[in-house]
């Protein structure tokens, strides 16, 4: 039988195969290997998976990629980033290694908010330009799937404006973007005194309007002792809901003010961060199917020591993910091979553990597993070539680019 491309002789093939729904305990573990591993794709799919040899006398194709010493995987699925902003923010890096924390830096006029004047005067086109050059780097790396917050507008126009840059990527780009309504990631300086009047503009303005164009699926909300405390981000996810937005959250980051807890009660897809979670907003978490998706690249860049509880986490039951956090302020890492070694050195996740979190659970959490995040009969053909000789190797040989194809849909997208 002909098909369009066939990847033959992997030294090993991680598969992710598995039961459909994300993986939890030992599940985390089993990233279901086939040692000289071969994949027929057609149309964009993948149509078989198995021992080369065998798929070799099935099929045959124009396109063959040899992937002999090397690790055939799924693609990156990275579920937390802010892609979308104007000027970077090195200066502030600068004031934490000289001892300013990020809340002292935020209150001081830096943090989100400073981030907010540039987008609000940028126009569309030269946002889309900025974002479009970080989402080339992250594909590069390997991300073939990607979500993308609004965040840095915190005005119903600039919000909008966000919003329709990352319609626009998905469109343009090779790659999966799903878009998320942040309207509440911070307090807006004119409104700081006003909070009250910020959330009815929220609630009454801007949500209703984002739903109105289509803009966005999810919506999230920074959920933290100085920003939006529990009363103030119930009332906000409760009115998101009725709307038919789902639910995201940036829950127990820095102060452990129920976040997980509340993620539970209104049903969130996903809680992240996670940094200070207590048992209590685990456990709830795991009663009601929310995934937990971990940033261990933002406690990095900050300098902090509150690494999420993942081990705790994965050995209670709860799905686990992880992300880049991509942001100029608190983490200016598009590479998901990066946030695998720090997920093993610091949070001690095995790497078949990490491997699982940064595709079918990280795919589960955007509501995707059905279509990628493993390599499975039926599933989108969006796949890594990795020029590794294990899978072992990914976060030990770290700093630099382990990828060496990204296939997106069956089509070669970026290859080194």
């Amino acid at each position: 039988m002909k098909v369009d491309k066939l990847i033959i002789y992997a030294n090993q093939l991680l598969t992710l195969q598995g039961s459909a729904k994300p993986r939890t305990n030992k599940e985390m573990e089993d990233i279901s290997i086939i040692e000289e591993g071969a994949i027929a794709i057609k149309d964009g799919k993948i149509l078989d998976v198995g021992f080369s040899p065998k798929i070799m006398q099935k099929y045959e194709a124009e396109k063959i990629i040899d992937a002999s010493n090397k690790v055939v995987m799924p693609g990156f699925v990275d579920p937390h980033t802010h892609p979308i902003f104007v000027n970077t923010r090195e200066n502030e890096f600068e004031m934490r290694i000289k001892g300013k924390s990020y809340v002292e830096i935020s209150q001081s006029g830096g943090g989100i908010r400073s981030s907010i004047e540039d987008v609000r005067k940028a126009s569309e086109d030269e946002l889309y330009k900025l974002a479009e050059k970080r989402v080339w780097r992250m594909i590069t790396n390997g991300t073939t799937t990607l979500e993308a917050k609004s965040g840095y507008g915190l005005s119903t126009e600039s919000e909008i404006k966000m919003l329709k840059v990352i319609k626009r990527l998905n469109k343009n780009l090779p790659i999966d973007i799903i878009s998320t309504f942040l309207g509440a990631h911070e307090f807006p300086t004119e409104y700081k005194d006003n909070r009250t009047e910020y959330i009815r503009i929220l609630k009454e303005e801007m949500m209703p309007e984002v739903k109105k164009q289509n803009l966005a699926e999810y919506c999230d909300i920074f959920t933290e002792k100085h920003v939006y405390n529990i009363e103030q981000s119930r009332d906000i996810l409760n009115k998101a809901r009725e709307l038919g937005f789902k639910i995201r959250m940036h829950a127990d980051e820095i102060k452990a003010i129920g976040g997980a807890e509340l993620a539970a009660a209104v049903g969130a897809i996903s809680a992240d961060h996670l940094g200070v979670a207590s048992d209590s907003g685990i456990q709830a978490m795991k009663d009601a199917g929310v995934i937990a998706i971990l940033l261990p690249g933002t406690i990095f860049s900050l300098g902090m020591k509150s690494y999420a509880r993942a081990r705790d986490m994965i050995d209670s039951g709860l799905p686990v993910a992880l992300a880049t956090d991509f942001n100029p302020g608190s983490c200016n890492c598009d590479s998901m091979q990066f946030i695998i070694t720090l997920a093993c050195l610091q949070m001690k996740m095995t790497v078949a553990e990490a491997i699982t979190a940064v595709t079918i659970n990280a795919a589960y959490s955007l509501e995707m597993g059905n279509k990628v995040g493993s390599l499975e009969i039926g599933k989108q053909a969006d796949i890594l070539v990795m020029d590794m000789p294990s899978y072992k190797f990914l976060p030990y040989h770290f700093g630099s680019n382990n990828v060496q194809t990204v296939i997106k849909n069956g089509e070669v997208i970026w290859s080194n």
